[in-house]
């Protein structure tokens, strides 16, 4: 899933990003920093939230 994927998806439910942030544990910068692409996700809270999100798959590659 893309951000824009992602942020359409939140839309169409009628969520907030801080909502949802706040129901699993983030901070709202850091969920915001992920969809915006400032932090890549690569490793650490921000890859735990890209992947909670459907940015990004947990399983590494082969």
């Amino acid at each position: 899933m893309t951000p824009a994927q992602v942020k359409a998806k939140f839309r169409s439910e009628g969520k907030t990003f801080t909502q949802w942030a706040e129901e699993n544990g983030y901070s709202r910068n850091q969920v915001y920093r992920v969809l915006n692409g400032t932090d890549k996700g690569h490793y650490g809270k921000a890859h735990e939230i890209a992947v909670a999100l459907g940015l990004k798959s947990d399983r590494l590659a082969a």
